[in-house]
């Protein structure tokens, strides 16, 4: 099924499709059947190969808990604008604080997957204001960042062209397989339709080139001035309370990774850390993972 456009990622549910100006581009949003002003912001971000559709089981249980969901696209993935520049840091956070902004709130809660949690932390690096909480799915501070267990990922993927023309070959296998092998029943976790969604929003160009350039970013500032301004970010006391999610069966990300978010973090701290899940919390096991979510911002 090659060669599927925006609309077929824009998916039927209990959640309804909106566009939104923020940080000079247009950003796609699914947001809950209830959404207003008049109820608590959670702000959902997906992360590398994925786009809203993740967060497709927490979506219709926030709303129904009391909160306003609403699940965004990264810069260069799925309905949102694919620049050819803004995958950096600063721009990153600038991105995810214009969403809450543009979205009619002064503040909000960010739950943040994989990449998508990288953005929420680089967000409380560089404009903290409107972040009310954050809550971190397989993504530990970029300060403890698993860098053995994620080398060979990241070191394919800052070659020139041969990681977005494998992630385009063969109808877009590449990324129904990488999913897999991160969850820890690769051959139940997703079905064939499902993938689907999946191949088909990264093969909309150019959102491989976007999505890899958010690690090339990450690999290349390590040398660079602006890695070293981004380390001192970092290194400020988050003064916003916390909750960690873990998976035992994560290959990416060890519990120690996770945990290291201590030094760094001034408030509140929790860590749950669910047996037989992998890197995909959120989708191998939705409901303990939205339970969790749901009981700890109740209880803040």
């Amino acid at each position: 099924m090659a060669g599927a456009g925006v609309r077929d990622i824009l998916l039927d549910g209990p959640w309804r499709h909106r566009d939104i100006a923020a940080n000079g581009i247009r950003f796609h949003v699914a947001h809950g059947e209830q959404f207003g002003p008049h109820r608590p912001l959670v702000l959902l971000l997906h992360g590398f190969g994925e786009f809203w559709w993740a967060w497709r089981h927490q979506i219709p249980a926030l709303d129904t808990a009391g909160f306003s969901v609403a699940a965004m696209d990264l810069r260069g993935y799925g309905a949102s604008d694919k620049t050819p520049r803004g995958y950096d840091p600063q721009t990153t956070a600038f991105d995810v604080s214009g969403v809450i902004k543009s979205l009619g709130f002064s503040s909000g809660v960010i739950v943040g997957h994989d990449w998508g949690g990288i953005a929420g932390w680089t967000t409380l690096a560089y404009a903290a204001e409107p972040v009310r909480a954050l809550v971190s799915v397989a993504a530990p501070h970029p300060l403890g960042f698993a860098w053995r267990s994620n080398l060979p990922a990241l070191a394919f993927f800052q070659l020139p062209l041969l990681p977005e023309r494998r992630i385009m070959a063969d109808d877009g296998l590449y990324i129904e397989e990488l999913l897999r092998s991160w969850a820890a029943d690769g051959v139940g976790f997703l079905t064939s339709a499902e993938a689907r969604h999946y191949r088909d929003a990264l093969m909309l160009w150019p959102s491989p080139h976007c999505a890899l350039e958010y690690q090339r970013m990450f690999v290349r500032n390590q040398a660079r001035s602006m890695g070293r301004h981004f380390r001192r970010a970092l290194r400020r006391p988050i003064a916003v309370p916390l909750l960690s999610i873990h998976g035992q069966e994560d290959q990416l990300v060890p519990l120690t990774a996770m945990t290291a978010a201590e030094k760094w973090v001034a408030a509140r701290h929790d860590v749950i850390s669910l047996p037989g899940v992998g890197h995909l919390p959120h989708e191998e096991d939705p409901a303990a993972v939205t339970t969790a979510i749901i009981e700890w911002l109740e209880a803040l």
